[in-house]
């Protein structure tokens, strides 16, 4: 074991510890960015002029009729930048566009002594545009070539040659939506100018590092003239990774301009309507199936909606590439990805980052093969598992692989899955008009940046002579318990309490060039860095301790805020041996780092190890619906998921649920829509509110929730031996998916195959019923791409014959069967 995976007896870390700020939470005196405006004397406030068309050019802009509104003081244009026009990393996201890219997209900002004064001052600025095409749709932008950045191509074996040599081929295309953020505190920044040119920016930023550096080169400065502080967000879940960067450098701007504090704070439809979402993609797959029912190779075109800009759309394209495997050993694979260029806000990162969109392909696939193949699906899923030895197409060895099995099994034991299922089985042979359904599906997920040099984190230990400890790392808190986590990793390695320990706001004159808090590294990374910084004190402490007591310093023990030595006696209070240390002028803090080692990866060859290990999970998700209607109800969900030696228990379940409602309410009820029509608003996105875009609730619940973390789960060379939980548990939500696709086919005769829109809200659920009743559909007509796959409408393969379990079937096949045959589904 590594020591950096070891724990010390009775550790902090393990404990179930309340989020480290959920008292401030719930009583409404947790600070957020926005609560600093009016602690700040003269502040000005920020209002955007926002363009009425989706793709224009600015032909003329004229900003003087908005000083002469009471208020206003200053209008912020092109002409104002001292440094780069442009608030993003790529080069393509101009601060003050001169042509407009997305319906609603900023061309100049109002700064008023109210924000009242500034709205108004904004509808007095006049603009001319001429209206340009827009293309909104990604079927649009493949139908006119319409793509941004990179085109990468995951490869492996032959596939051409084993999809002839197939026994059974299937081909078929999936339109997969994006998601709202929707997180609870909007986009926001406070920033100001001290006497000396300093900006102090405050932003609702997950990556203050970029922030800062976006705001330098607007500004035309040095990164060192920029401080960046995030103190919590109300959420983020990746749509604060990139896209705080604009908003902060036009506060700063105003900031430098007018000597005064500025605040700009979207109000919730301007969010809606200016911010990046999860990328939509379309899919065209074709998958070969061997006999027994094992995949055989697949050939799949992934385009992803990039919106206006590339922001974050390659790596996301990457890692969606990375996961079309999930959990399965598929031969033989080509995957080709591309970005469309469509005239809609930026896509951007999203819980799960490209991950989701990938499994949901082969979770598709295995879905509408399984009743073709006469397989039940969760047998044709679990005869697909990877095995020990077996490498992604990537060319990653898949390490544990036993554990995707492990939560599974557990999952069909402490579910009750079969005796469930043959309850569900008697239930539709009851109800003519509602089918329940079951449907397991597992997850595999890799943990850590796609870019190798994200990989690193630093990290400021301070031990104050009273004996408390002050800590400052580089990940941001957005309600998800990091900062608890770090608490504890470093009451843990000090060997104090808990409450001896104070976390300090995110800074970057603190720890500089972090990374940002994203791709589920926040604990890995920030948790190792703090710890070295931990370790670096102790270290030194030994010394003073073990000339106090008498003891070699490798035999004393640091915990419980004592040091001891082996013997009677040999006991030292740890504010006493600090305040001795500091006597004897031995350095109280100390900076830390980490590097995740063993990572190496060819963006252009799309091959390497670009994860640390791989988190595993099962979720069992029990659906009812109703055949009028299309409404369906989550009955259960039963949930396993690794975390490895969890750093704080009581954290972790909480994310999972979290993580698994907002998958769900990707794939079911959040249903994004833009204005495709011909006339003035085309391009404006319409579900710009709470009251159009349809969020998870308690109404929408499972009735029966049950989450376990797999035990005996131990992460060799990670934090503590823990694992990391933002992103994975969102994709157990694919089990909601595909019980309501074999609920909707339980309205047919066995065997029947639905296609099911993503996301599957009541209205696709009931199309998908009349399509097993034998009535219509709404027509999709896909075009056919040259050189692309699966262009036919999928049809079922006529020489497929129902599949029966040989005798010789490998035994782990035996209990999801004996499940599958007691529901009459059975393989």
């Amino acid at each position: 074991m590594s020591d950096l995976s070891l724990r010390p007896a009775d550790p902090v870390v393990g404990r179930a510890i309340p989020h480290e700020s959920a008292g401030l939470h719930v009583t409404g005196a947790a600070l957020y960015t926005d609560d600093l405006t009016v602690r700040t004397h003269g502040i000005l406030h920020a209002h955007p002029v926002q363009a009425p068309h989706a793709h224009a050019k600015v032909t003329r802009l004229h900003t003087a009729p908005a000083l002469d509104v009471p208020g206003v003081v200053r209008v912020l244009t092109a002409d104002d930048v001292p440094g780069v026009n442009d608030g993003g990393v790529k080069g393509d996201e101009p601060l003050f566009p001169s042509e407009v890219m997305l319906f609603g997209q900023a061309v100049c900002w109002v700064l008023g002594e109210t924000l009242e004064a500034a709205r108004l001052g904004s509808l007095a600025v006049e603009v001319d545009y001429e209206p340009l095409p827009a293309i909104i749709t990604v079927r649009e932008a493949i139908e006119r070539d319409s793509f941004q950045g990179g085109a990468p191509r995951l490869e492996r074996g032959d596939v051409d040659n084993a999809l002839a040599g197939a026994p059974h081929v299937f081909s078929g295309e999936l339109d997969l939506a994006g998601q709202e953020h929707f997180y609870l505190e909007t986009q926001c920044a406070v920033a100001h100018v001290d006497e000396a040119g300093q900006v102090f920016v405050q932003s609702s930023t997950q990556h203050p590092s970029e922030t800062q550096e976006i705001v330098a080169h607007v500004l035309g400065l040095s990164s060192h003239a920029v401080t960046v502080q995030c103190l919590r967000m109300g959420g983020g879940f990746g749509g604060k990774e990139m896209q705080p960067h604009g908003y902060a450098a036009v506060a700063a701007l105003g900031a430098s301009l007018t000597g005064r504090p500025v605040r700009l704070r979207l109000n919730r439809s301007q969010d809606l309507t200016l911010t990046g979402k999860r990328h939509g993609f379309h899919a065209q797959w074709r998958a070969g199936f061997d006999g027994e029912g094992r995949l055989l190779a697949l050939d799949a075109t992934l385009t992803s909606d990039g919106g206006w800009s590339l922001d974050l759309s390659e790596p996301v394209l990457a890692r969606a590439l990375c996961h079309v495997d999930n959990a399965y050993w598929i031969p033989n694979v080509r995957v080709n990805g591309r970005i469309a260029l469509t005239h809609k806000t930026s896509q951007t990162a999203f819980r799960g980052f490209g991950g989701p969109q990938g499994m949901l392909v082969i979770e598709d696939v295995i879905g509408r093969c399984a009743p073709r193949l006469g397989i039940d699906p969760a047998v044709l899923r679990r005869r697909n598992f990877y095995a020990s030895g077996q490498e992604t197409p990537y060319g990653q060895p898949v390490r544990h692989a036993e554990r995707a099995v492990a939560c599974w099994e557990q999952v069909l034991t402490t579910g009750d899955v079969a005796a469930r299922t043959a309850q569900i089985a008697a239930h539709n042979a009851s109800h003519p008009h509602t089918r329940r359904a079951l449907a397991i599906t597992p997850v595999k997920f890799g943990i850590s940046f796609n870019f190798t040099a994200f990989n690193q984190a630093g990290a400021l230990v301070h031990v104050y002579k009273d004996g408390s400890v002050l800590v400052n790392h580089g990940g941001t808190e957005m309600g998800q318990g990091l900062h608890t986590k770090m608490l504890q990793v470093a009451a843990t390695s000090l060997g104090v309490p808990f409450e001896s320990v104070r976390l300090a706001p995110t800074r970057t004159d603190k720890v500089p060039n972090t990374s940002a808090t994203a791709a589920s590294s926040g604990a890995d990374l920030n948790g190792a860095a703090v710890k070295n910084a931990c370790e670096q004190v102790v270290e030194r402490l030994r010394v003073v301790a073990s000339a106090r007591l008498g003891v070699p310093p490798d035999e004393l023990r640091f915990g419980g805020g004592f040091v001891r030595g082996p013997g009677e006696g040999q006991t030292l209070a740890w504010a006493d041996l600090v305040a001795e240390a500091y006597v004897q002028r031995v350095q109280l803090w100390a900076a830390g780092f980490y590097r995740t080692e063993g990572l190496h990866w060819d963006s252009a060859a799309m091959a390497g190890s670009p994860f640390k290990y791989f988190s595993y999970g099962a979720a069992a998700a029990e659906v009812e619906v109703d055949g009028f209607t299309g409404a369906y109800r989550l009955l259960r969900v039963d949930i396993v998921h690794d975390v490895g030696d969890s750093l704080s228990p009581l954290i972790d379940i909480g994310q999972v649920e979290g993580g698994f409602v907002q998958g769900a309410g990707w794939l079911t009820l959040e249903d994004l829509r833009w204005d495709e029509s011909s006339g003035p608003t085309r391009g404006r996105l319409v579900t710009a509110s709470a009251s159009t875009y349809k969020l998870p609730s308690l109404s929408e619940m499972p009735e029966v929730f049950n989450v376990a973390l797999l035990e005996r789960a131990h992460e060799d060379g990670v934090v503590y031996g823990s694992k990391a939980v933002g992103e994975p548990p969102l994709m157990l939500a694919i089990s909601v998916r595909e019980a309501l696709r074999q609920a909707a086919s339980a309205f047919g005769p066995p065997g029947t195959v639905v296609d099911l829109a993503s996301p599957a809200t009541p209205e696709a659920v009931f199309w998908a019923v009349r399509q097993a009743r034998g009535g219509a559909q709404p027509p999709h007509i896909v075009p056919v791409l040259e050189g692309g796959v699966g262009v036919v409408p999928e049809q079922p393969d006529a020489d497929a014959q129902p599949l029966q379990p040989r005798s010789e079937q490998v035994a782990q096949d035996e209990q999801v069967a004996q499940v599958a045959q007691s529901s009459g589904r059975g393989g």
